[in-house]
């Protein structure tokens, strides 16, 4: 028996019609769609191995510290080497004697202006204590203050010379003095009388500036300027023409280097 055709049912007498088909309706959208190209594994390697521009700075940085560290070091080495090997020290200085000839202060009636005259003769003795290094030294410009106000009282020069291996050198007769009656501050006078009288004599420091050169057999070093201190020397005022020999049995010099870095200097 052939199954009923379902167009034909019918219920109570009355045919059912079969629903229409469903209608299908193309929606397109007004967005473009974009078609992405398939990211290469070739490109993203290279994306991945070009270095940044922050990633070469570090990179530049890092080994111009690591650089200068190495050579902050090498020179370090070279220096503690050359120390333990030559054990330098730096020249000495003493000044055995000093005679004072002329000291004369004199002062106006209104008291206005003063004058200084000043004539001193000194002897001096450097050593070079190294066994390997030879000092060459320029002129040296002297001084003599007094001490510890440093008041100027004339100033002199001592030949350039050159101090040899265990060598000692003395400079004999050097005369240091304000040869024209100088025009001095009054106060710096006041109180140059007033150190006379309360330390019953004349408390004096000389000073002396030069630049050396250090050399070690062939190799030579840049010119320092250096600073010759020598304190603890006491004399009593001359009278009349008589010559005053001033104590320096419990002097001292000291040198100190003078750096100087654009105008000021250490």
């Amino acid at each position: 028996m052939a199954p009923p055709d379902a167009s034909k049912s019918t219920i109570a007498g009355k045919p059912i019609l079969a629903p229409p088909p469903p209608t299908v309706t193309n929606v397109t959208n007004s967005k473009p769609i974009l078609h992405r190209q398939p990211y290469s594994h070739n490109q993203q390697r290279r994306w991945q191995q070009r270095p940044s521009n922050r990633r070469i700075c570090c990179c530049c940085c890092f080994w111009s510290i690591l650089l200068l560290l190495i050579t902050i070091l090498i020179a370090s080495l070279i220096g503690i080497g050359l120390y333990i090997l030559y054990h330098p020290r730096p020249p000495s200085f003493s000044i055995p004697s000093l005679r004072i000839h002329r000291f004369n202060l004199t002062t106006t009636a209104d008291s206005s202006t003063a004058h200084l005259s000043s004539l001193f003769n000194l002897t001096l003795f450097t050593k070079n204590p190294n066994s390997h290094f030879t000092f060459s030294y320029e002129s040296f410009s002297v001084s003599v203050v007094t001490d510890p106000d440093e008041i100027f009282l004339g100033n002199g020069t001592v030949p350039g010379f050159s101090s040899g291996e265990k060598n000692l050198t003395s400079f004999r007769g050097i005369v240091v003095a304000s040869t024209e009656a100088r025009e001095v501050d009054v106060g710096e006078i006041s109180g140059l009388k007033l150190d006379l009288r309360r330390r019953n004599g004349l408390d004096l420091k000389i000073v002396m500036d030069t630049k050396v050169e250090i050399r070690i057999g062939k190799v030579k070093s840049k010119r320092i300027g250096i600073r010759v201190s020598c304190s603890g020397i006491k004399g009593n005022l001359p009278k009349g023409k008589a010559i005053v020999m001033a104590s320096t049995d419990k002097s001292k010099c000291k040198v100190d280097l003078r750096i100087k870095i654009w105008n000021w200097t250490f």
